[in-house]
């Protein structure tokens, strides 16, 4: 059973806490949004490069990925999942579903060669697995659509 004691002792937060560290506590909200917004970006434009060749081109070959092809899913799922997730619109399950296409894609692309992720290119997948995994369970934060749509403490 779990405890509903909700004083300062109790969540861990020392009862002399000084302004200062009050005060940074206090941002951590609005640095989930900020993490949230770079992480997206950063994000979609991995799927552009797929899907556009924009910034540039990525695919072996050059070019864009072939229509239909497992490329051209995952930069689908990286463009327009990484756009809601830049604005935070549905942001929980866009970054569930995301978090399991990076599993997915570190389990087909990256661990058949070789188990270190830092030798097999592997550890960008690895981090956006569990980066989206993270704000599945914790949201967007307060700077997001999701926050207007839904005004309650928990976004």
């Amino acid at each position: 059973m779990r405890s509903t004691n909700q004083t300062p002792m109790a969540m861990g937060i020392p009862v002399n806490d000084s302004g200062v560290a009050a005060r940074w506590r206090a941002t951590a909200p609005y640095l989930l949004s900020i993490l949230r917004i770079v992480a997206a970006f950063l994000f979609t434009q991995v799927g552009t490069a797929k899907l556009f060749a924009f910034p540039a081109a990525v695919m072996p070959g050059g070019g864009t990925a072939a229509i239909g092809s497992l490329p051209w899913v995952a930069g689908a799922l990286e463009t327009f999942g990484g756009l809601l997730l830049l604005v935070g619109l549905f942001t929980r399950p866009v970054a569930f579903v995301l978090s399991g296409e990076m599993a997915f894609a570190y389990f087909i692309g990256h661990a058949p060669q070789g188990l270190w992720p830092v030798l097999n290119q592997g550890a960008p997948a690895v981090f956006y697995c569990f980066l989206f995994l993270y704000l599945s369970a914790a949201g967007p934060g307060p700077w997001s659509v999701d926050a207007l749509r839904r005004p309650r403490a928990d976004v």
